[in-house]
């Protein structure tokens, strides 16, 4: 029973420790409290962008459009962006971002924002 209450303690041990280091961290966010409010409620069909996943910036030669459809390159493989991920509202920070989640060695697309498209 020992070795029961010692592996289940260990599996909430790490998954707190994924959940914890997933948390956005207002990297993307500047001193602009107004801005760190905006980050935050960003959201797409899928869910809320910053409470599970960090936030990165796309480059642009790292994302375009393909048959209607938007796609980026994630670790060195072109990747399309479920329609649901994609964020409507328009982009204050001028900034194509992706918010990735790693599950199982697949990547899930939480929210997708498209920067100025120039």
């Amino acid at each position: 029973m020992h070795w029961l209450r010692v592996t289940v303690t260990a599996a909430i041990f790490a998954s707190a420790t994924v959940v914890a280091s997933a948390r956005d961290r207002g990297q993307f966010a500047t001193s602009s409290p107004e801005m760190k409010l905006w980050f935050d409620s960003l959201r797409s069909e899928r869910g809320p962008c910053c409470s599970d996943a960090d936030g990165a910036v796309v480059p642009d030669v790292d994302w375009e459009t393909k048959d209607g459809r938007f796609r980026v390159r994630l670790e060195g493989a072109w990747v399309e962006v479920p329609d649901g991920a994609v964020i409507l509202e328009p982009n204050r920070a001028h900034r194509t971002m992706i918010w990735p989640i790693y599950l199982d060695h697949e990547i899930y697309i939480r929210c997708f924002m498209p920067g100025n498209m120039t």
